[in-house]
């Protein structure tokens, strides 16, 4: 079901857009490149709605009501927690809303891989399963084999740049830069910086960076595309709704309400 709902329409809509990018050198990375921009339209209303909630959980630093709240219960972590809740309920913040990113990308890596995998197909055992899934409509199967040179880059292997004999992962060290700077600049601010949605937030912040760049350091570099212009797509989605907050990057700051966060 996984290959047959999931996986085989990826890798058709790659090879659509590879031919329409022009089918030849450098035509897949700018498929992956559209494709990515695709799912970030179609997830649009999903991270909208994330981006929302987050920032009003970043406003609920200047709620009166839980000001008070902290105050009064400061002394009993459990009390605290309890009416935390209550007020999240209340305002309609959703203290996990940090963590849907990840729960809606990572079906998509997985799917995005296997599919990249699949498209290129490196070996005749490869080809003969490409051959049964592509669409035979829109000239699909012309296509095979399909050329997976991007830059200087083969996108169905891992990339690396080679200097003095070692091999430098370019890419996946963009991943990583890319990954944790979206990470800090779009941080939910959470109410209260000893509950446990401040530790899952601080853990992801550097869990995110580490796996994806494990990630673009093993597996085939045209994940690591995604990853880069999906970060970048990221950034300026919050950009572009003033949810953003470069200081934040400073080493050892607290994370700041961006000015879009504040009443």
């Amino acid at each position: 079901m996984w290959e047959s709902i999931i996986v085989n329409p990826f890798a058709n809509i790659l090879l659509m857009i590879y031919k329409l990018a022009g089918g030849g050198p450098h035509a897949f990375g700018v498929a992956i490149i559209l494709f990515t921009l695709l799912i970030r339209l179609v997830t649009y209303p999903l991270m909208n709605s994330q981006i929302k909630s987050s920032a009003k959980m970043q406003e609920l630093q200047t709620n009166k009501k839980w000001q008070e709240t902290q105050k009064k219960y400061k002394g009993d972590k459990e009390k605290l927690a309890q009416e935390q809740m209550k007020v999240y309920k209340e305002l309609g913040i959703n203290p996990l809303s940090s963590c849907l990113p990840l729960l809606i990308q990572m079906p998509i890596i997985f799917a995005l891989y296997q599919s990249i995998v699949r498209a290129l197909a490196a070996s005749p055992a490869q080809l003969h399963i490409l051959e049964g899934a592509v669409w035979q409509f829109f000239g699909l199967p012309e296509l095979i084999p399909v050329n997976s040179q991007f830059l200087w880059m083969n996108l169905g292997q891992p990339e690396r740049v080679y200097a003095f004999g070692v091999g430098i992962p370019v890419l996946a060290i963009i991943v990583g830069i890319t990954t944790y700077i979206q990470s800090k600049v779009t941080m939910v601010t959470p109410a209260n910086p000893q509950d446990q949605t401040a530790a899952m937030n601080r853990s992801m912040t550097l869990m995110m960076p580490l796996m994806l760049f494990w990630f673009s350091l093993n597996y085939a570099s045209g994940l690591a595309v995604y990853f880069i212009v999906s970060n970048v797509l990221g950034i300026a989605q919050y950009a572009l709704m003033g949810k953003v907050n470069w200081k934040n990057l400073i080493p050892g700051r607290k994370p700041q309400l961006p000015a879009g966060g504040k009443r």
